[in-house]
């Protein structure tokens, strides 16, 4: 098979699909691997690299598609690059299956598209999961924009002309982000508190040193958020958690945001009314600002510095902030998934796979995504980017 790596074309997005370790192990399977000219660059990956591990180069995105049996991106592809695949290829990466517009336009191609979102949460599945590899990195980078926008220090300090107090750190959401934001803040020696709906979670916080802050919940509340996803709430829950919540906030230095509703807006988890109640120089990272974020004064894609002296950030894509290591450990994941495919007796698609089948959202001339035997938007689960 050939396999191509194209250059990531989207605004502010660092990330390749593939490294040469990767490569290698594509090329010592029997395989060609094809690489756009550049592709690495922003990853600290020189093109020479890619040659040493057995790759060639394109010097265009429409050489390097043009020869791809199979295509291995970071991000979906636009319109243009979609009438650049070869008709009958294979496409896998962060398709953004909820707002994607051009399935159509893959299922014409008779392109097998493949969401990676869409991995199940399974034991078997972890090796592959893009989430949780690339959110884990978000948690961690979180962290240090806080202390980037934070006019004091992490930890308990004390000098000789005087003693500074340990920041206060809030979590909002004990997935995977959550819980490595837990872990660096306690590095840096602040004091951590996290909240979830999920109760289960509360070993996992305190395990990492952190303080569980627990919403009070009903005997079916509990039940219904016991899972690996968290569900979305009652109107009467919410508000049993934004009263927590605006007296925790009014404590924090930093509170770090992370819930999010596959398909839908993010829940808003901080009022206006909130935020203007918290501390001068208190800083809030907004890890779904993508979504319209779960502050209500998140401007995503952007830092706002308030009146009150709160900074608010809601930058996008954090692992893209930590380029190499975040494509280091997407490419795995994504040769990780590759090999339910392929092998050095040949490529094999059984449809019968759960993961393969839960994941492909185009495939002989249709669009796979909602119909019956996939993922359907309405029924998606809310849960964290930690999740």
């Amino acid at each position: 098979m050939q396999i191509a790596i194209p250059a990531e074309r989207l605004g502010g997005e660092t990330r390749v699909a593939a490294t040469p370790e990767t490569v290698k192990k594509l090329v010592a399977m029997g395989h060609a691997v094809v690489v756009e000219t550049g592709a690495g660059l922003h990853a600290a990956v020189l093109d020479a690299a890619y040659l040493e591990a057995g790759a060639t180069l394109a010097a265009s995105r429409a050489g390097a598609l043009a020869q791809g049996d199979i295509v291995l991106t970071v991000r979906p592809l636009d319109e243009a690059a979609v009438a650049e695949l070869k008709p009958g290829a294979i496409l896998i990466g962060q398709l953004a299956p909820y707002q994607n517009t051009t399935f159509p336009a893959l299922a014409a191609k008779n392109i097998s598209a493949f969401a990676m979102e869409l991995l199940p949460r399974t034991t078997r599945a972890q090796s592959m999961d893009v989430l949780s590899s690339q959110n884990n990195i978000a948690g961690y980078k979180a962290v240090l924009l806080a202390t980037h926008y934070y006019p004091r220090f992490m930890p308990m300090l004390m000098t000789a002309a005087g003693t500074v107090k340990p920041a206060r750190v809030l979590i909002m959401g004990v997935g995977v982000a959550g819980l490595q934001a837990i872990a660096t803040a306690k590095r840096l020696g602040a004091v951590v508190e996290a909240t979830d709906v999920r109760a289960s979670t509360k070993e996992q916080v305190e395990s990492l040193g952190g303080k569980f802050i627990e919403v009070p919940m009903s005997a079916e509340e509990k039940a219904a958020n016991d899972g690996v996803y968290a569900r979305e709430m009652s109107d009467d829950y919410k508000q049993r958690q934004a009263e927590l919540v605006a007296k925790h906030a009014r404590q924090a230095d930093i509170i770090i945001t992370t819930a999010l509703i596959p398909g839908k807006k993010a829940p808003i988890l901080i009022s206006a009314d909130i935020v203007q109640a918290m501390k001068p120089g208190a800083v809030i990272v907004d890890l779904a600002a993508e979504a319209g974020g779960n502050c209500a004064l998140t401007v995503p894609g952007e830092v706002v510095r308030l009146a009150n002296g709160v900074t608010i950030i809601g930058q996008s894509n954090l692992p893209g902030q930590v380029a190499a290591d975040a494509s280091s450990l997407y490419a795995k994941n994504l040769l990780t998934f590759l090999s339910l495919m392929l092998s050095k007796d040949g490529f094999k698609l059984d449809l019968a796979d759960d993961l393969l089948a839960a994941t492909l959202v185009t495939h002989a001339g249709a669009v796979r995504f909602g119909n019956a035997g996939s993922p359907a938007p309405a029924a998606a689960p809310a849960h964290a980017v930690n999740e």
